[in-house]
């Protein structure tokens, strides 16, 4: 019988760049910077990798969707590298496969690497699905946005729990001006300035009732995490993290075909939920779960994250939030580095740069924003829509 993936593998040492407009640095300069700070940290020489995964979406840094840059730009010939795309899932879904590869015993280190060079695309605004995904979507997704999208979950949870405009504008600006401090401590973060909930809820709007400072940003970033079998970490590292559970869903978009889904949750990310607390062995994640990096690409997102996750009772996150459990200082703090909202979100790398808060966190190398005591970590990316997405999840922890 499967017992997944608990405790078999460990992080030994990961890397992450500044992100934001590096209109000066290129995907490889990113690729680079990401992984010669994952070597220091492992303290290890780069010979010791037996096999890549590399995040990436777009085609600025992959030159025709192949491993093949990652060797080049690396100098690590004739390893096995496998390129992964996967939405807004893609870091975390090639951390998930380099993590399999060493508890299977094909390997005993491995690389995951994410790189994105997101605003040489031109990327921005609101591009629609067929745009940004390729002609054949047009036809299935005409004139849908991202923003669209998870405007109208905020409005249908608005409308079934009965927060007025007003509530619930003000709800959403509150999470916003929470990941914004969080981000005023994080150097490497692109977004870097306090907000206040009149100017979130004052400021222009992108798809009713999300403005501006509801929406995260476009950014270029690279991160990267080596992985190791668990009786080996400790030779590199007398603090090592130790991986937990790595769970994804992805819909078939069936949400979209019957009536009782009513748009105001994930049911991807619910179905993920209930498989990762299993697998790591967490009953009651209100009170298990230390801090967590959720996709906040909008703020209704992570909004409905907390009760999809089970943090939140149904119905009741407003009182959460509006009570500071999210906050830096709360029971259980929410984008402690500042989220998408304020590192934007290039989105091979994303995934990866939430593992990468947890695992500095867990260790205790967080600095101005360090929370206190942590003990388990969970990481969670959602891409596509609320009809049609795919859900990663990862659990980490700094005991056995």
């Amino acid at each position: 019988m499967a017992k997944g993936i608990k405790n078999e593998v460990a992080i030994i040492g990961m890397g992450c760049t500044r992100f934001g407009e590096l209109w000066n640095k290129s995907g490889a300069d990113l690729i680079i910077e990401a992984f010669q700070e994952a070597l220091a940290d492992a303290n290890m020489d780069k010979k010791a990798i037996e096999a890549v995964w590399f995040s990436n979406c777009f085609e600025e840094i992959n030159f025709g969707k192949s491993g093949i840059p990652l060797p080049r730009t690396l100098k690590l010939p004739f390893l096995p590298v496998t390129r992964i795309e996967n939405f807004c899932a893609s870091g975390s879904d090639g951390f998930r496969n380099a993590c399999y590869a060493v508890a299977s015993g094909a390997c005993d280190i491995a690389l995951a690497i994410g790189a994105e060079k997101l605003k040489d695309t031109g990327y921005g605004g609101l591009p629609d699905f067929g745009t940004v995904m390729g002609s054949e979507n047009r036809m299935l997704f005409p004139n849908v946005t991202a923003p669209g999208g998870f405007a109208m979950t905020a409005t249908a949870y608005f409308a079934k729990y009965g927060l007025s405009a007003e509530e619930g504008k003000r709800v959403l600006s509150r999470i916003s001006v929470k990941s914004h401090h969080n981000g005023t401590l994080n150097p490497k973060a692109h977004l870097r300035r306090e907000i206040t909930i009149e100017q979130a809820m004052k400021a222009p709007i992108v798809a009713w009732p999300l403005g501006l400072f509801d929406c995260c940003g476009v950014s270029d970033g690279a991160a990267c995490a080596i992985i190791c079998r668990t009786d080996m970490a400790k030779q590199f590292r007398k603090d090592p993290v130790y991986v937990k559970a790595l769970q994804i869903a992805a819909t078939s978009g069936e949400e979209l075909g019957y009536q009782d889904w009513d748009i105001t949750h994930i049911k991807t990310t619910r179905q993920a939920a209930e498989r990762a607390y299993k697998e790591a062995g967490i009953t009651k994640p209100r009170e298990e779960i230390s801090m967590m990096e959720v996709h906040d690409c909008f703020s209704i997102t992570e909004f409905v994250t907390y009760e999809d996750l089970m943090i939140s009772p149904e119905g009741k996150a407003r009182e959460d939030v509006e009570s500071g459990f999210f906050d830096l200082d709360g029971r259980i703090p929410c984008q402690p580095d500042g989220g998408l909202k304020c590192f934007g979100h290039p989105i091979g790398a994303s995934g990866l740069r939430m593992i990468y808060e947890m695992y500095k966190q867990l260790q205790g190398k967080a600095d101005k924003r360090q929370i206190n005591n942590p003990r388990i970590g969970l990481t969670h990316n959602l891409g596509g829509f609320p009809s049609m997405s795919v859900v990663s999840l990862v659990i980490v922890g700094n005991t056995l």
